[in-house]
């Protein structure tokens, strides 16, 4: 369990919080490409960290991203005008171009004031289907990751994302729990027996074994662990990489998610599927995909889980019994949630905001959700006194999530032989007792 203050300070991200100062010094997804306005379009708001900001392209296409305060005296830039070199306020008419540069300031008479300042703008690159921002320290600009996917056209591709209404730790703490998808997911992982997907094909064995054996490293970019399950005389490995502080590889070795704080009590949730060969990223094969998992548009709006869906009656919560279907329940169906998406985001969501963790009580199954929390804490003690803040500098774009089958006594580790490990306690001990 956690302290209240430890709690307090991993799941707030506001601005001047540890953690929210720890995110910022990371380039993170701040949306989709497809959701850029048109070059010269109007402005688009989004909410990231507890703070407000305006996604826009100019007349050329480039995209930028302003905060939401005029840097004069403070009015949206939401009301701003869109003109082909830049936003201009509507305010006094200063006016921006997006990578802040101040182009005019007509209530100044002093033609050389607007050359001693500079708007808020942050930066932003369009990679892999999504739009990036850093919006940290301008001196502290970290080298752009990058992913597999990012190599690959939009129709090998699949880009998708979920709005949950709970801190993003919750989400985060889900993807690094194995132990309940048996359980939880025991009709979802039943149903991949006749579906013809990689994704169900990489998950059928997982619904033999509630207890597999687990362990986790310390790495340089956060840590790895391993979910370890007997299936027949065969022992299959399960390794899931989390990179701090916010995204995670999935052990089906296709699978990259994002989990992007919205404010305290709410998160983006990306998902980017990729193959090398396959169009994915076409139809059918793009709705047939998300449909299973949850992730189709029909579903994610019917649960609340869209931008205009969110602040809705629909959202899940506990007045609308988070969409569970007791009648399919009581037919056979173990969770009466619709499939995968919507079984972890009622989980998640259930248990309240922010999840009290001074309460809970954790098991040897729950070994990577306390390896999540050290490298989170310190993450946030990183960003607090000017320490080493895990996964910066290091090479994120080697980092895998992978499966396999093990030999008789091969060591897991050898599944992900480039990751570095900072520390393990499961081989010191074994060195120990050598």
């Amino acid at each position: 369990m956690l302290s209240n203050q430890d709690n307090e300070t991993m799941c707030r991200t506001g601005p001047g919080t540890p953690m929210g100062d720890a995110i910022r010094r990371f380039w993170m997804p701040v949306a989709h490409s497809t959701d850029l306005p048109a070059a010269g379009g109007d402005p688009k708001v989004v909410e990231l960290l507890g703070e407000r900001f305006l996604l826009w392209r100019d007349g050329e296409g480039r995209p930028g991203l302003f905060a939401e305060r005029c840097l004069h005296r403070g009015a949206s830039l939401q009301l701003a005008r869109a003109e082909p070199d830049g936003l201009r306020c509507i305010y006094h008419g200063w006016k921006f171009a997006v990578d802040g540069k101040v182009l005019e300031t007509p209530n100044v008479a002093n033609v050389q004031f607007k050359e001693r300042i500079k708007g808020r703008a942050f930066p932003v690159k369009d990679a892999g289907g999504l739009v990036w921002a850093y919006l940290g320290p301008k001196d502290k600009v970290p080298e752009f990751p990058h992913y597999p996917f990012m190599d690959l056209p939009d129709e090998r591709r699949i880009n998708v994302m979920a709005i949950i209404n709970c801190n993003f730790v919750q989400v985060i703490e889900g993807l690094v729990d194995s132990s309940h998808l048996t359980i939880l997911h025991a009709g979802g992982l039943a149903a991949t027996n006749n579906v013809d997907s990689d994704f169900a094909k990489a998950t059928t064995h997982m619904q033999f074994d509630a207890s597999p054996d687990i362990e986790a490293d310390e790495t340089d970019f956060g840590f790895h662990y391993v979910a370890m399950r007997n299936v027949g005389d065969k022992r299959m490995a399960r390794v899931a990489s989390f990179i701090a502080p916010c995204f995670l590889c999935n052990a089906n070795g296709d699978l990259w998610f994002a989990m992007v704080p919205i404010n305290d009590e709410r998160c983006y949730f990306y998902h980017v599927w990729w193959h090398p060969e396959k169009q994915i990223g076409l139809e059918p094969n793009r709705e047939k995909h998300l449909s299973f998992v949850g992730l189709d548009e029909p579903t994610l709006k019917r649960f609340g889980m869209t931008p205009d869906t969110c602040n809705t009656e629909l959202a899940m919560s506990w007045r609308n019994g988070y969409g569970q279907d007791r009648a399919q329940q009581r037919a056979g169906h173990f969770s009466g949630l619709h499939t995968f998406t919507q079984e972890d985001a009622g989980c998640s969501i259930s248990a309240g905001p922010i999840r009290d963790r001074s309460q809970e009580l954790l098991s040897s199954a729950d070994l990577a959700i306390t390896q999540l929390y050290r490298s989170m804490l310190a993450c946030a003690r990183g960003a607090r006194q000017g320490g080493v803040i895990p996964a910066l500098g290091a090479d994120v774009g080697s980092v895998i999530g992978t499966s396999g089958e093990l030999a008789l006594g091969q060591d897991w580790r050898s599944l992900v032989p480039h990751h570095r490990i900072v520390s393990s306690p499961h081989l010191a001990a074994t060195r120990t007792a050598a």
